[in-house]
């Protein structure tokens, strides 16, 4: 979809990203933004992954094109996901080893997703954080390398999908299902409200 028959930039790659906004009906095109993720010093869980997502909507408003006059410019989309278990943030595993690590971490146990959404056009910003507890059941090494050889635990925060094959560790989740996916529809539906940015509008 081009920038002028949209109503939102998705600041985002991420197709899940992008099927949830279509799911709700939200007219976007996508302006990735390649932000520096390092983590702060001394910085909490919470505090790290708001700060990506609004850096990320502002990197995706600051893309527009040049020619587009400011007050013509989208809203712009960002968001951020982690897995913390323990304290510890479980980002997107590097191999395979990396990947079974944090399985076996979360196997048996509750961890947290966190996702931050925000919303940024020029000075205005509106920021979500959403917590959502899930629980894994016993998992098996084998059962790791099975579900790495799938390819589907790359760029996965926590080195799995919930909306995939993923599924079958998950025992009890209590939260936002959305936001375990990558985006909390409840929340981003609040903040486009707040930018009159329309949702229900669009099916394709």
């Amino acid at each position: 979809m081009s920038e002028c028959s949209a109503d939102l930039i998705l600041a985002s790659a991420s197709p899940r990203r992008s099927e949830l906004l279509r799911q709700v009906g939200v007219r976007f095109t996508i302006l990735a933004a390649d932000i520096d993720e390092t983590r702060l010093c001394d910085e909490s869980p919470a505090d790290y992954v708001l700060r990506l997502a609004l850096e990320k909507a502002r990197a995706g408003y600051s893309r527009q094109s040049q020619n587009i006059i400011e007050d013509k410019k989208l809203p712009s989309l960002g968001a951020d996901t982690i897995v913390v278990c323990d304290g510890q943030i479980f980002g997107k595993p590097r191999d395979q080893a990396d990947a079974a690590a944090m399985l076996m971490a979360l196997s048996g146990t509750v961890h947290v997703v966190m996702t931050a959404v925000a919303v940024s056009q020029g000075p205005c910003s509106s920021i979500r954080l959403t917590n959502t507890l899930v629980r894994f059941r016993t998992i098996s090494q084998s059962e790791c390398q099975t579900y790495w050889q799938t390819g589907e635990p790359l760029g996965k925060a926590g080195g799995y999908a919930i909306q995939g094959l993923g599924a079958v560790f998950v025992d009890h989740l209590e939260g936002s299902y959305s936001g375990v996916v990558g985006l909390p529809l409840s929340e981003t539906a609040e903040i486009l409200g707040e930018f009159g940015i329309p949702i229900w509008t669009s099916k394709s």
